[in-house]
């Protein structure tokens, strides 16, 4: 549904482009000799929602082509910080905001799928990717945009690979990104003769005040990107000097880190840190470059092209270039210079933010899930997957826990929790399963809302599956289990000592298909979910057996087995449903496993 939505918003766009704008342009020019400031509003209002939609667009596109490839990508994180730095740049330059790459930043410290140190390494490359945009946005290509917009209309309609159409989507954000930049460029021609104007321009050249321009109107649309490119509009104008345009960007990278910080707001203290680290890096490379601005211009024009006109249109042939240089050089020049002191920066704020005694965790709480990332599917789909693994744990630990009252009358107390007793802890975790599976199908079907592949929708309905039979498998341990504890108390006696053994052994098996399990969904391997499934139809024929062997010590009169036979056949069934749903864990993880 909501594809065809799009492709019919896509119709009626660019039949407005290649239509209606012409008759739209013929109107104005019986209005030519005369300023009117409307029309200048409306155009620079419409052509940079044409720019903000295209880049919106675009990122789509890429975030689409790239796919599961980003999910490989964060896997590639380890402890080297350079490889953190390109991974920051790569994932920065697919989603097209470095604010959103710092966002992701702290929901993954915040669920422990990364260190602090290693998001370092990230920060300064994800401030590297955002060049790349800056980059593409100086080269003069508007003359070529409803050619790009053509194109990418095309290819998104009528390609009937997914792989070319989220190709096609990229390069018709890319040509609505330029034809905005056309229209806010063309609004602006007017300026260059109006003096009230250049004067406003030329205080600019003041570093403080260009720095708060920068860094508020970057804070208002949350992308650097985005205001970067009106810098270079402006100077594609001959309305902007280069050493107005360097104090601008360094604004724009600092109000860059307000969504990170805004984004740490109520989460832990290590997410805390990542925006900390965000500001600082920042902030202290304005630090570095502010004071030697002249300085740094020269450099940039005598590494940039030149242009042979004179006057205004000399600065406005060059200044676009240079203006994205200066940007690029800025970001690269920070992340070489504050690499190799990541660890240091580490431990600074780890001073100002320590360490707090841990959570007790009793209450139910999801770790993983943060909704800022639901518009990037690969990435959002890992943090489902990295809840339901600590899922899996939850139960698991519950099963590990729930024999042990059927061998021992003493008072036991749980193992991670020791101020409750062994059932108050089963009990707790069975609260948190529940919590989770309502909070993962929630945030599976927002998920589920985005334009998704074949295999990502398998995902969420894999994954979903999976949640509801884990959540079966809490139902069974907490509202069967546990009440069968009670009535082995009340008997006073003892299983027998094979019935014992058998349910030990029995018990044993289970616990590794759920270890098992584990395994296989942490790496979604269909080899080891076969595996899991013949063990499976291996255990279930097991627990016939033993069953078998109890009725024959039943038909023998034996006074143990007569006195447990309830609790006992009771207690394997259980063992044995439990088994069953492993099996249809596996085969829901193998269909997965294939698929990807």
């Amino acid at each position: 549904m909501k594809q065809s939505q799009s492709k019919v918003f896509i119709i009626l766009f660019t039949f407005f482009i290649l239509v209606l704008n012409p008759a739209f342009g013929a109107i104005s020019e019986l209005k030519s000799g005369t300023f009117s400031w409307l029309k200048l509003v409306m155009t620079l209002a419409g052509g940079l929602a044409f720019f903000l939609y295209g880049m919106e667009k675009m990122s789509e596109g890429m975030k689409k082509s790239a796919g599961d490839r980003l999910r490989n990508v964060l896997s590639a994180l380890t402890n080297n910080r350079v490889v953190g730095m390109f991974v920051g740049a790569f994932v920065t330059m697919v989603i097209q905001s470095s604010s959103a790459t710092t966002v992701m930043l702290v929901s993954f410290v915040q669920a422990q799928l990364m260190t602090f140190v290693q998001s370092l390494g990230v920060i300064l490359g994800a401030d590297i990717g955002t060049t790349i945009t800056a980059q593409l946005v100086a080269f003069k290509l508007t003359d070529y945009a409803l050619l790009m917009i053509a194109v990418g209309f095309a290819l998104t309609m009528f390609s009937k690979k997914d792989s070319t159409k989220y190709f096609g989507e990229a390069i018709l954000g890319f040509g609505i990104l330029f034809f905005g930049m056309k229209l806010m460029s063309d609004a602006m021609k007017p300026l260059r003769t109006l003096q009230p104007f250049i004067d406003l321009l030329k205080g600019l050249e003041n570093p403080a005040l260009s720095l708060l321009v920068g860094a508020l109107f970057t804070a208002l649309v949350q992308s650097s990107s985005a205001f970067t490119g009106i810098v270079i509009v402006l100077a594609q104008q001959g309305l902007l000097t280069l050493e107005a345009g360097i104090p601008l960007i360094f604004g724009a990278n600092i109000g860059t880190c307000i969504t990170a910080g805004l984004a740490s707001i109520g989460s832990s203290r290590e997410a805390k840190r990542v925006a900390i680290a965000h500001v600082l890096f920042k902030v202290g490379g304005v630090l570095l470059f502010i004071f030697w601005i002249p300085t740094f211009a020269e450099i940039i024009r005598s590494i940039s092209p030149s242009s042979v006109d004179v006057g205004i249109d000399k600065l406005a042939a060059e200044a676009p270039r240079q203006i994205a240089n200066a940007h690029t050089i800025f970001n690269v020049s920070l992340a070489l210079f504050f690499l190799p002191f990541t660890t240091f920066f580490a431990n600074t704020i780890l001073k100002v933010f320590p360490e707090q005694e841990k959570e007790k965790g009793i209450q139910p709480a999801t770790w993983h899930l943060d909704d800022s990332v639901i518009s990037t599917p690969a990435l959002a789909i890992d943090l489902a997957r990295n809840e339901i693994y600590r899922m899996s744990n939850i139960f698991g630990r519950m099963l590990t826990a729930v024999i042990k009252p059927f061998k021992s009358n003493n008072h036991l107390i749980d193992e991670k929790y020791p101020q409750l007793t062994l059932i108050e802890g089963i009990e707790m975790r069975e609260e948190k399963l529940d919590f989770l599976e309502e909070r993962i199908v929630e945030y599976l079907r927002k998920i589920g809302r985005q334009e998704l592949s074949d295999n990502q929708i398998q995902d969420v309905y894999g994954m979903m599956s999976i949640v509801n039979d884990i959540e079966s498998i809490g139902d069974i341990l907490e509202k069967n289990m546990l009440p069968l504890i009670a009535k082995k108390s009340a008997l006073k006696t003892d299983f027998s000592n094979e019935g014992r053994e058998e349910i030990e052994i029995f018990h044993t098996k289970v616990c590794k298909q759920i270890s098992r399990l584990k395994d296989a969904f942490s790496e979604l391997d269909p080899y080891l979910a076969k595996r899991i499934m013949a063990k499976e139809e291996k255990y279930t024929d097991l627990e016939t057996e033993y069953r078998t062997r109890h009725l024959q010590r039943l038909h023998n009169e034996k006074e143990e087995s007569i006195h447990t036979h309830e609790i006992h056949m009771e207690l394997m069934d259980l063992l044995k449903q439990i088994n069953v749903y492993t099996g249809n864990i596996a085969k829901t993880i193998h269909s997965m496993g294939v698929n990807n």
